[in-house]
């Protein structure tokens, strides 16, 4: 067997080999060594990166292997090789179009949350449903009336919606983005979307952290 033939899907193996709570922290220890290498750190030891995020250090370190990282003994990690693997295996170093879907409040700060574009997000334009909204700009992004999306999706050469329309609508919006192409929905409406395999939800649900919040201040 030719091994540079299989070379290419070895990212996507370790991807479908990582658990989901372990790709969840990546961004946690990212976050961390990002800050080292802004002061000039070399080295970091799991036991730092431990003390500084609450993770085990065993967990941190069996969490790395996933994707191939080990630390020197005595040494630790090299902070800026550890940084640019984290951030390759991310994909936040990569560039992704995405589109927003509902421009009020949320999705007005979103689009302008210049953030999303360090770790590889690209919002390319949002759609909305009210005429006082369509035609216009935020940081840049122009705003699209809902009823184009279907000329204009392949064009724009998004792939990921991030939804925030009213809960009523979401189902209704989903399906209409799935039918057009998309791929990824990343949800922030309370509302648990449906849509067939194969189909990327992400839920950030507001309201749901809301009443974690509350129930732990009341007890």
């Amino acid at each position: 067997m030719d091994n540079n033939n299989t070379q290419p899907d070895a990212p996507r193996a370790m991807r479908e080999l990582i658990p989901e709570p372990a790709l969840r922290r990546l961004p946690w220890y990212l976050a961390y060594v990002s800050t080292l290498k802004a002061r000039g750190v070399a080295y970091v030891s799991s036991t730092t990166i431990s003390r500084e995020i609450n993770v085990d250090a065993s967990q941190i370190a069996k969490d790395l292997s996933f994707i191939n990282i080990k630390g020197k003994t005595r040494i630790g990690y090299e902070v800026e090789e550890l940084e640019k693997r984290l951030s390759s295996f991310l994909g936040f170093n990569r560039e992704h179009n995405a589109v927003m879907i509902g421009v009020g409040s949320l999705g007005a700060a979103l689009i302008a949350d210049s953030g999303l574009q360090r770790y590889g997000l690209d919002i390319v334009a949002g759609f909305d449903i009210k005429p006082e909204l369509v035609g216009n700009t935020i940081a840049g992004v122009p705003i699209y009336d809902m009823a184009r999306f279907g000329e204009l999706r392949s064009r724009l050469g998004a792939e990921i919606a991030i939804v925030a329309v009213p809960v009523d609508a979401a189902q209704h919006v989903a399906d209409t983005l799935i039918a057009h192409g998309i791929k990824a929905l990343w949800n922030f409406t309370p509302s648990r979307l449906r849509a067939p395999e194969g189909i990327v939800i992400e839920n950030t649900s507001i309201y749901a952290h809301l009443a974690v919040i509350y129930n732990c201040l009341a007890k």
